[in-house]
């Protein structure tokens, strides 16, 4: 079976503060992944999610997303977005990768409360962990930070779901890049050493 990359980012409901009653909890609003299949985007997706416990965006929200109510009254429901989910990765060995543990978190608590069956039967890859690990961090780095760390700019917008998979996607290159770097060397043999042609010729001379 191929093997699939699948960089995944979503954006999610934030309350006001001024909520009564119901406890909030972040849902689904935005969803963005990209396919990568050797070493190529193969494809990407995106589109509006309509959340259901919280259905109305907070000011907060509308204002720090930049995303109106009408884009997500018209997205897709959670249930559309797991088969779409289920269908990215059925013909595929897949490994999701996200900037952080939050995506599939809410992934899985939205799903739980819907009653609907988790849709990604696949290995996580928590590269913004990854990152952190690697260079030695004491705090985890914001996705577009550690790009701006390489001294690249991200493509597209922060915070719109797509933009920021792709950004993973083009961290997760520079980051993999730098460990083939830092691969240690076999070690040198004694051949590796030693000229024997030369050896021959210093012997052959006595």
């Amino acid at each position: 079976m191929e093997e699939q990359l699948l960089f995944i980012d979503f954006e999610f409901t934030m309350p006001d503060g001024k909520s009564r009653g119901l406890k909030f909890y972040p849902e689904i609003i935005e969803v963005g992944f990209a396919s990568v299949i050797n070493d190529e985007i193969n494809q990407t997706y995106s589109s509006f999610v309509k959340p259901i416990q919280f259905p109305t965006l907070t000011s907060r929200c509308k204002r720090f997303l930049n995303i109106s109510q009408v884009n997500v009254d018209r997205g897709i429901s959670l249930n559309e977005l797991a088969e779409k989910l289920k269908e990215a990765t059925r013909h595929y060995k897949t490994t999701v990768i996200t900037w952080g543990n939050m995506d599939m978190r809410v992934l899985k608590h939205n799903c739980d409360a819907a009653n609907i069956p988790f849709p990604l039967k696949t290995d996580v890859r928590d590269l913004s962990l990854e990152y952190k690990t690697f260079f030695g961090n004491q705090n985890q780095t914001g996705l577009w930070n550690a790009l701006k760390e390489y001294g690249k700019d991200g493509t597209g917008k922060h915070h719109k779901a797509l933009d920021d998979a792709l950004t993973t996607y083009h961290i997760f290159k520079l980051v993999e890049k730098d460990k083939q770097y830092m691969k240690k060397p076999e070690p040198a043999t004694i051949g590796d050493l030693i000229d024997f042609s030369l050896l021959k010729k210093r012997i052959s001379s006595y």
